[in-house]
């Protein structure tokens, strides 16, 4: 296979594969509990007690003397999503430093398609509110979000054969799709900072980041300066999980001579359960749940434009601004998809990144306010368009699985039993530099 060709998706290096693996097996689990927990709080909103669930958004807990008296859902939004976002801080740093992704070339297509999926989906939502007035302009970023947990769990269940390049470009779209969210979330969505607080998280921030740098691992040192940085940017009037995101930078990924897994993986070994299996899920628990009021408060959100922006620009946006993007790529650096991958099988996996939830409901919740008829309205458009985003993609992608089973076993073929596959053979030199 000419090696040009592997530039536009690529074959990427063993380690990294093996990574993937094992990220699809956590993320598998942890898309099961999240799509649980939806469906749990779908069904409580909508039945007999309904009452105690909008009861439990109405308790407050917490210290008002730090500003820190808030409702459960505030709680798992502003702090539980930090634990979320920490992780994501983690993987985004250990892809650009360590990953495959330092190599710009394997970089480049998907960082343009994923640039490319955030604002066709944002241009289409935009384009359906126009000229509906009021706030609905502010839910502009709502469909621009993938959420990778629940998009890995469903392309483990629909696209088990898929080869590792289509695999890993889905995983680096989401991954580079949530820096872009960080930062839309912390420039957009911030409506007043408060600049003394957000001076005093640099101390805790600092100390944080001079002990991890010394490859401290001692929780009873780190997690009360992480507490206090999550507390100040929250007091500071910034949307307080950008703190996960600060303090998951901080870490270093790389090793030193003579140590074992870099503390970036060690850290990310400890909280991804804690992330997939708890925070996230009781973030959907408490976020999802939105009475419909049977097919006739269904179709009424439906007729809001906000929810149908969001469902079209899942589902329409996401798979034109990928696809549209990966394919200019192709065109303009003359290279070709590797054989047997086709442009239906990316087409496919850009219809997946149209899955949003947890990131979208979160700016749904800033853009009109936890609670309010639009926020409602957007949970049921990110829900909608999130199933028939689902719905295509299986479609698309289990009509090719005889060619993706052809070339995942041709992909995994160990020949001479060492372990590695025999494609991979000559890449296994992904360890990370002592550094």
């Amino acid at each position: 296979m000419n090696s040009r060709i592997q530039v536009l998706l690529g074959s990427w290096s063993w380690p990294e594969r093996r990574r993937l693996a094992e990220l699809l097996r956590r993320e598998t689990v942890g898309g099961a509990l999240l799509l649980a927990a939806a469906v749990a709080a779908l069904i409580w909103a909508n039945s007999p007690w309904s009452e105690a669930y909008e009861a439990l958004h109405e308790v407050r807990i917490g210290p008002e003397a730090l500003h820190l008296s808030l409702t459960p859902a505030e709680w798992a939004a502003d702090g539980l999503l930090a634990i979320f976002f920490f992780v994501a801080g983690l993987e985004l740093k250990r892809e650009f430093v360590a990953g495959d992704l330092r190599d710009p070339r394997r970089a480049l297509v998907p960082v343009v398609a994923a640039c490319a999926g955030v604002v066709a989906p944002a241009v289409i939502f935009v384009a359906f509110n126009a000229g509906a007035g009021g706030d609905a302009l502010e839910g502009w970023a709502v469909p621009t979000a993938t959420d990778i947990a629940f998009a890995l769990a469903v392309l483990a269940v629909i696209g088990r054969n898929l080869p590792s390049a289509l695999r890993t470009f889905l995983l680096t779209l989401a991954v580079v799709d949530d820096l872009i969210a960080i930062m839309i979330i912390a420039v957009y969505y911030t409506d007043e900072l408060v600049f003394v607080p957000l001076l005093l998280a640099t101390i805790p921030l600092a100390l944080f980041t001079y002990l991890v740098q010394r490859r401290v691992r001692s929780w009873f040192l780190l997690l009360p300066l992480a507490v206090t940085v999550w507390a100040l940017v929250h007091a500071s009037g910034v949307y307080a999980t950008v703190a996960g995101v600060l303090l998951g930078f901080a870490v270093p990924v790389l090793r030193r001579h003579g140590e074992g897994p870099g503390l970036a993986e060690h850290f990310e070994h400890r909280f991804r359960p804690l992330s997939a299996g708890f925070a996230v899920p009781v973030f959907a628990l408490l976020a999802a749940g939105v009475g419909l009021g049977g097919l006739s408060g269904v179709a009424a959100a439906l007729g809001d434009s906000v929810a149908l922006g969001i469902i079209v620009g899942l589902v329409a946006g996401k798979t034109i601004g990928i696809l549209g993007a990966t394919y200019l790529m192709a065109r303009i650096t003359k290279l070709r998809l590797p054989p047997p991958l086709a442009w239906i099988d990316v087409a496919g996996v850009a219809v997946l990144g149209g899955i949003g939830f947890t990131v979208s409901l979160l700016v749904g919740e800033l853009a009109f306010g936890q609670g309010s008829e639009r926020d409602e309205h957007v949970k049921v458009g990110v829900l909608a368009g999130s199933l028939v985003a689902i719905g295509i993609a299986a479609v698309i992608l289990r009509a090719r699985d005889r060619v993706h089973r052809k070339a995942c076993e041709a992909e995994n073929l160990d020949a001479d039993g060492d372990g590695i596959p025999d494609v991979s053979a000559g890449s296994v030199d992904g360890e990370e530099n002592p550094g």
